[in-house]
């Protein structure tokens, strides 16, 4: 059974109101050099066309669109969403897709939300595919908001990766000419990158973050680390339920980061389930106190992670150098338990 196949074999369809926004919430994040409140605001859509067609192996957000969302369910979610506006000056907008997907977006309803949020927000982020992106979406967003930044999931820089680990047949090339585009135009760029794909080795992982990271800097303003976290009916979550995948060690996030502060870029990473068993995890005991650090660091609140230790960090450097001999990418504690 080919990757594709096996992606899209895991998912269960649900029905969801059309009408209803998926989430909201405000966290911190840096506006201008600040620590600022950001609002954060998930839109329902049709999702992501290459999940429907395809998907990546670790995303589940295709799990919670809608079927068909109308440009008048768009326009009833933006209305229940404003209400919930706390004065916030950046803010985030998530589709589980393509902001800039026609067929997602359509047009007179990306107009309305951009002008409203615009109008609210000092800054606004949004997400699409590289490949998607147009200079007339651009140029009609600018016409709304002030500052613009478009976030693009590059994943890793490794063509062989981004095809036999995440499913994904976009890379760095056409990263680096839409981030070209956007910037030409005037909008800054966002650059996600996966921390432990499927199939990889922990030490695998970590250079392909790092590698990936230096990659992406010239066609980048910000580049946020994603340690992977397994999210249900993906091929992930298939592996992690038999045992063979673990999402990273919390130090192996550490370490990318450390070695990626020579960047030109701002590095963050806002580990999603940090410190649970589905994400990016340690022993159990530091996890808190790594997980704090990781944001400080994004926010800009500490230089380096010098004063972290724990005797599990041992643990993980052992699991590091003996997995390779194992040849297979499972997790090494797992099949001791077994």
């Amino acid at each position: 059974m080919r990757l594709a196949e096996v992606v899209k074999d895991e998912r269960r369809p649900r029905t969801f109101d059309p009408r209803e926004i998926i989430s909201t919430w405000s966290e911190k994040d840096l506006l201008h050099g600040k620590v600022v409140d950001a609002w954060v605001i998930i839109f329902r859509t049709r999702g992501c066309y290459w999940a429907q067609a395809s998907g990546c192996s670790m995303c589940g957000y295709v799990n919670d669109v809608a079927r068909e969302v109308s440009p008048e369910d768009l326009g009833h979610q933006l209305d229940a969403v404003l209400r919930t506006h706390a004065g916030q000056p950046l803010v985030k907008v998530y589709t589980s897709g393509n902001f800039f997907d026609d067929r997602e977006v359509p047009l007179e309803a990306r107009a309305r939300i951009l002008k409203e949020l615009g109008g609210r927000c000092d800054k606004v982020i949004v997400e699409t595919l590289s490949h998607l992106l147009r200079r007339d979406h651009l140029e009609h967003a600018l016409e709304f908001v002030d500052e613009l930044e478009v976030a693009f999931g590059l994943e890793s820089s490794d063509d062989r990766i981004l095809k036999y680990s995440v499913n994904k047949v976009w890379g760095l090339k056409e990263h680096a000419k839409a981030a070209a585009l956007a910037r030409e135009v005037g909008a800054t760029v966002k650059t996600y990158l996966l921390v432990k794909p499927p199939f990889l080795t922990e030490a695998e992982a970590i250079e392909d973050a790092i590698r990936s990271g230096h990659d992406a800097d010239p066609h980048s303003d910000t580049i946020s680390f994603n340690p992977v976290n397994v999210q249900g009916r993906t091929l992930v979550d298939r592996l992690f339920r038999r045992g063979e995948y673990r999402p990273p060690w919390l130090w192996s996030v550490v370490e990318v980061l450390e070695r990626t502060r020579d960047l030109k870029a701002h590095v963050k990473c806002h580990p999603t389930a940090g410190g649970k068993v589905r994400g990016a995890h340690n022993c159990g005991r530091c996890d808190r106190r790594v997980v704090d650090a990781i944001e400080e660091f994004s926010l800009g609140l500490r230089q380096d992670f010098a004063d972290l230790d724990c005797d599990c960090r041992d643990v993980w450097r052992a699991y590091r150098e003996t997995q390779p001999f194992l040849l297979t990418p499972a997790d090494p504690l797992a099949l001791l338990e077994t």
